[in-house]
């Protein structure tokens, strides 16, 4: 090993572990405290969050509000080469939610080349095809299939092609979570992250697989509520900051008491440090936008400005007006779950004809799903997400 693999537990400093504790317990928290009905909802909102922030740190201009409209008219991607880059993520994250990765496996080699792979389903031919170190050359990029030349990612120099196997045995041997325990599984995850970025292991992608490797990291290292926060809106959050802690941890060691490999790990210091606080600030964010009292606070407002027809369209105008009585059937699915339409009917006293036209128009704007003898459930819909989520995006 010709690096420190993660600054282990016995020399992290008192702030760090506290840290550590802070991010373990919000994530649980999160995790037991999330209304069931809403769980799937906000699964799949933060899948957007992580396509989006992920595909921005690379310069990707897509807009959330295209995103969201893609969402219910997939028909919008077509032609838009951005759109399909965020959509092809998206999609990426929903096939790997059903084959989530143990410990053993999350890090192995096949996984990594695995995600790569997942990250170019469906993408065009013409867009594999790059130019190489030399510009005279052009070469065909294989999802999932690791460099063999030499690259330069502006002033770093990633392991030759040939260096880069033997660190990647190193990197699938080091951060086995089945040989990590305790507070040491976050600073494995934080030092995981750069590492794989370090060695770079193909022609182009590096970035949205080593975010997305990390997603699958936290999950497979125990955090119940990976998946309801996103560690890439953070590093997005700012990311000339994500970047230079990242070329920190890629600096040369400087002098005998910086390690004994050939990284610094003093630059490891400043980047777990990052990669912490990071999880930590975004932890608090989605806690508090689910803390009960203000999510029905936020909730209640949006109902009224929709009941006064107050809330602007993307065409100048403004959205129909939504009867104040979907605000009830709203937290009434919330709070107690799935309903069938004779259980909401009664429970809020309403006739067939008020419940019926009530329900339709909540499917219409995406509130919740409607579906023939299925059971009503909720949705987040794309007008509904800047209320309920101020910030998110």
């Amino acid at each position: 090993m010709t690096f420190t693999p993660y600054i282990t537990q016995d020399k992290a400093t008192e702030e760090l572990l506290e840290q550590i504790i802070q991010i373990m317990r919000l994530d649980e928290t999160l995790h037991t405290g999330i209304p069931a009905s809403l769980r799937a909802p906000l699964m799949n909102l933060v899948q957007l969050v992580n396509s989006y922030y992920s595909n921005k740190i690379e310069g990707n201009s897509s807009a959330p509000i295209d995103i969201l409209m893609a969402e219910e008219s997939p028909h919008m991607i077509e032609g838009d080469q951005s759109l399909q880059e965020v959509n092809r993520h998206i999609e990426a994250q929903r096939r790997l939610v059903n084959e989530p990765f143990n410990k053993v496996t999350v890090c192995a080699k096949v996984t990594i080349a695995r995600l790569h792979r997942e990250l170019y389903v469906g993408v065009p031919e013409r867009m594999l095809e790059m130019q190489s170190f030399e510009p005279a050359i052009s070469a065909r990029m294989v999802p999932g299939e690791f460099r063999k030349c030499e690259v330069r990612v502006g002033q770093h120099i990633p392991p030759t092609s040939q260096q880069m196997q033997l660190h990647l045995n190193d990197f699938e041997r080091v951060y086995r979570l089945d040989w990590i325990h305790g507070q040491s599984r976050l600073l494995a995850a934080a030092a995981s992250h750069h590492r794989l970025m370090w060695i770079h292991p193909f022609m182009d992608g590096n970035g949205r697989t080593g975010r997305l490797f990390t997603d699958q990291y936290l999950k497979a290292a125990g955090l119940s509520g990976s998946g309801l926060w996103s560690m890439s809106r953070g590093f997005a959050r700012n990311i000339a900051a994500y970047y230079e802690m990242l070329r920190a941890a890629d600096a040369p060691r400087q002098g005998g008491l910086d390690g004994r490999g050939e990284l610094s790990d003093s630059g490891l210091w400043r980047w777990t440090r990052f990669f912490t606080e990071t999880a930590l600030d975004q932890l608090q964010y989605f806690s508090m936008q689910l803390e009960p009292v203000r999510l029905d606070q936020r909730i209640d407002a949006y109902f009224e400005v929709r009941s006064r027809r107050l809330l602007p369209d993307s065409k100048g105008g403004y959205l129909p007006a939504l009867q104040i009585e979907c605000r009830d059937i709203y937290k009434t699915l919330l709070y107690l779950g799935d309903q069938q339409r004779n259980d909401i009917r009664a429970r809020l006293g309403l006739d067939v004809t008020t419940t019926h036209d009530l329900l339709s128009q909540m499917s219409r704007e995406g509130l919740i799903t409607l579906e023939h003898r299925q059971p009503v459930s909720l949705k987040l819909s794309r007008h509904s997400i800047d209320f309920l989520f101020p910030s998110l995006w």
